[in-house]
């Protein structure tokens, strides 16, 4: 029943009440007044009649008392509403311009590592001898390392374990880690510490699993990172153990293991009966890691399994999950030396008009499209490119999405209206360092074919390239 019947309720029972009352005072009257002298048991009536206004009198002063409570409750609760609804609107304010504030930062750091990596992979097909190539290597590593810290904390903060769905992909294991565990490699190097991964099962198997690769590699981003903070020497070690298995399963359980700092079983304790859903950070030693941890117990709660952890005082901690994966066939492709060019068969030069305004991003795209034959055209910014796509043919525009004088959203939408497009329908790819959700499904309502984050990845770079050609030639 609502605050509001209730009072509705109390304002009748008050009513009757002093009906009744009323009633009750004039009987009195009445008996008094027309029995006084027939009756020698007045005083035993009289005491009878008192009491009845007596009880009446009282259960109308609860009653006026109770509806003055219940007003003054409503009013307090509305008071509590109104500060819980301005407290509500600052923190959805706050969480807006910090989120405002992370997609600012992961576009601006995303620009320069895009150049960096793309620059690092040109210098390694140059001639080098074996020392430079260790250094290239290590730099290489180090600003993957710095890509993934970037990832880490934006997949962090944007965690909604109520929104996050599950993508089931063919996992190889030991094959889709091995790239991560070298950036641990050369992390554990940086400060001085040995690192180890270890890959224990009974036997080679002919099943792939099915499982969410990118949430498994952030829970181990995010406990091997709360590792190597708090373990100033000594060793770490991953370690993915695949024995227990059905027909149709596969039990798989990671272990990161580490000789840091440790907890005191009091730390311990607390940690390990921190409810569901509550941040991780109740220890003094993990303070600084609790959102990383809050988020990788909550990430393996939705994959089916539970975050684990031993822990010993000056001796280090073990944090392990055990995760249930459905097998499939092998199905997965082994890995081929794809060939350097793509467009060398054609009987034609492949012209791409390629819209960036960072410099070291423009050399590094234009480096990546002409290793792969193409011929590139390189613009400043929208409107230089809705200018150049109206005068020559291109078989393919890379549009940034962000650019001064007129971005690639705008750009876009001109283009896909304008009479060229139209006899030659070129595929537009948009090309952010702004990743988010939100910028791809802008970018795709803007009219962009599809959309190609930076840094850029050369396989996926590629992946783009032989698909619009395919399609481009069918046409």
């Amino acid at each position: 029943m609502s605050l509001f019947s209730k009072i509705n309720t109390i304002s009748k029972t008050l009513l009757v009440l002093s009906v009744i009352t009323m009633v009750s005072i004039v009987g009195i009257f009445f008996i008094v007044y027309n029995y006084i002298e027939q009756h020698n048991d007045l005083r035993s009536l009289s005491l009878l009649l008192l009491f009845i206004i007596v009880l009446l009198t009282a259960i109308l002063i609860y009653f006026l008392w109770k509806k003055a409570y219940d007003d003054f409750l409503k009013s307090e609760l509305q008071e509590n509403i109104e500060v819980l609804e301005k407290k509500l609107q600052k923190a959805e304010t706050l969480a807006e311009h910090n989120s405002v504030y992370l997609a600012n930062m992961s576009h601006e750091i995303r620009i320069p590592l895009n150049a960096i990596l793309g620059m690092l992979k040109m210098l390694k097909k140059t001639s080098l001898d074996s020392d430079q190539m260790a250094e290239v290597e290590i730099a290489q590593y180090s600003s993957e390392h710095l890509l993934q810290l970037v990832n880490m904390i934006l997949d962090n903060s944007q965690f909604d374990y109520n929104r996050t769905k599950l993508q089931m992909d063919v996992i190889d294991l030991e094959l889709d880690l091995s790239n991560l565990f070298k950036v641990f490699e050369y992390q554990a190097w940086d400060k001085n510490l040995e690192f180890e991964h270890v890959f224990l099962s009974e036997k080679k198997s002919k099943f792939l699993l099915l499982g969410d690769l990118a949430r498994i590699q952030q829970v181990l981003v995010n406990l091997f990172n709360n590792a190597i903070k708090f373990t100033h020497s000594g060793k770490i070690t991953i370690t993915i153990h695949q024995t227990a298995s059905d027909d149709d399963h596969q039990i798989v359980t990671f272990y990161v293991k580490d000789t840091g700092v440790g907890m005191t079983p009091y730390e311990l304790k607390q940690f390990l009966n921190v409810p569901a859903g509550n941040n991780l950070n109740s220890s003094k030693h993990y303070r600084g890691a609790g959102l990383g941890l809050s988020v990788s117990n909550k990430l393996v709660q939705l994959m089916g399994g539970e975050l684990e952890l031993e822990s010993k005082e000056n001796e280090g901690s073990i944090f392990y999950f055990s995760l249930q994966l459905k097998k499939t066939l092998n199905l997965k492709d082994e890995p081929k030396e794809t060939e350097t060019v793509l467009f060398e068969d054609l009987d034609y030069k492949f012209h791409v008009l390629v819209a960036e305004d960072n410099k070291m991003n423009q050399k590094v795209i234009k480096f990546l499209l002409e290793q792969q034959g193409a011929d590139c055209t390189l613009v400043k910014n929208g409107l230089e490119a809705v200018k150049l796509f109206n005068i020559l043919n291109f078989d393919m525009v890379f549009m940034d999405m962000y650019m001064p004088e007129m971005d690639g959203f705008e750009a876009t939408k001109i283009i896909k209206s304008s009479d060229r497009y139209t006899e030659n329908k070129s595929p537009i790819i948009g090309v952010s360092a702004s990743a988010f959700a939100a910028d791809i499904k802008k970018a795709k309502q803007s009219g962009v074919d599809d959309f190609l984050a930076k840094p850029i990845e050369i396989e996926k770079l590629k992946e783009l390239l032989k698909r619009y050609t395919a399609e481009k030639q069918e046409g």
